[in-house]
């Protein structure tokens, strides 16, 4: 002889409340017992799903009753039901914003689509965002992570989020990873950006071991270097710390592998204790990261890194129509 029926395991706080007027169970047969009005307030989906009339059980429709409130099935499990319910709760954030479009949660979205862009967060977990933003579809989210990612390593470490997007859309974006890197290096083969900001050799003289008045201040220089500006060879902390940038560049080509390299530069050319250098390649240098990181942000501008069509999923492609900014 059969027992009576045992019922679905309820979800933790605060969805198990005695008092909720409606439950909702989850695809892996998870009771949810909410309040019609916070969903309601929270999510136009959820109030027109409210509104419609609740078959009874014997009609054979979905929605039937358990001691009371009406339990309606709802296709997503209990752990993707738990983060889109705390949304209509008061309670914390989450990182979903496909459950955002489809339950119409509109502030959801905003809210994540603030996140995604948020500097902290790009700044730790950029390939994450780039993955999340790219999965949902999010165009002006996607194009920012996607540029902060050429702050890491061209071949990035494993991260939980990348089953998110296909290995075509992460093919791509190490294509856009690796064209940026490639494209700034045009200014370490083209000088003319140097030679328009400065019009003259007197106005930066410790790039070639000079002292103001002309005169070799003593630091080593080179002589047969294929780089030159104004005619001068550049003296050799220089020339190594352009050499060792570009470098840098190709598989980080983004501001801060710049900065980093110019202030190990600055404490190359104190370490020569020229009374010189000492005292004006610190303000000079700083000035020429400027400089520098303009240009180079003006290069991976020019970088296109995703084409969206509204018929189709994210397809990211490598052109020059569109900016990232």
């Amino acid at each position: 002889m059969s027992g009576p029926p045992v019922s679905p395991p309820s979800a933790l706080s605060p969805f198990n409340h005695p008092k909720a007027d409606v439950i909702l169970r989850s695809s892996d047969s998870v009771d949810f017992r909410v309040f019609r009005l916070f969903l309601s307030l929270a999510s136009p989906f959820f109030e027109t799903l409210f509104d419609l009339p609740q078959p009874s059980k014997e009609t054979g429709a979905d929605t039937m009753t358990i001691d009371g409130p009406p339990v309606i099935p709802i296709t997503e499990d209990s752990k993707t039901l738990d983060v889109l319910l705390r949304f209509c709760y008061p309670c914390t954030l989450a990182e979903d914003p496909s459950l955002a479009k489809k339950y119409s949660l509109d502030a959801i979205e905003k809210s994540i689509c603030k996140r995604l862009v948020d500097p902290k967060v790009l700044d730790k977990d950029s390939f994450r965002c780039f993955a999340i933003a790219c999965n949902a579809r999010l165009k002006n989210e996607c194009l920012i992570a996607a540029k902060h990612t050429l702050r890491e390593p061209l071949i990035p470490a494993w991260f939980e989020e990348i089953d998110l997007i296909t290995s075509s859309d992460l093919l791509i974006l190490l294509a856009y990873h690796q064209k940026c890197g490639s494209i700034v290096q045009e200014l370490w083969n083209d000088l003319s950006w140097m030679n328009d900001h400065y019009q003259q050799w007197n106005a930066i003289p410790w790039m070639f071991a000079f002292r103001p008045d002309g005169g070799y201040c003593g630091c080593q220089y080179q002589t047969t270097s294929k780089y030159k500006l104004f005619g001068y060879c550049f003296v050799k902390w220089f020339e190594d710390f352009m050499e060792v940038t570009f470098i840098a560049l190709r598989d980080k080509p983004c501001t801060e592998t710049i900065q980093s390299n110019i202030e190990n530069a600055i404490q190359t050319a104190h370490q020569r204790s020229c009374q010189y250098c000492t005292s004006s390649v610190s303000g000079g240098m700083h000035e020429f990261f400027s400089l520098f990181q303009r240009k180079v942000d003006e290069l991976i501008d020019k970088v296109c890194v995703v084409h969206f069509s509204p018929e189709a999923r994210y397809k990211p492609v490598i052109a020059t129509p569109c900016r990232l900014n």
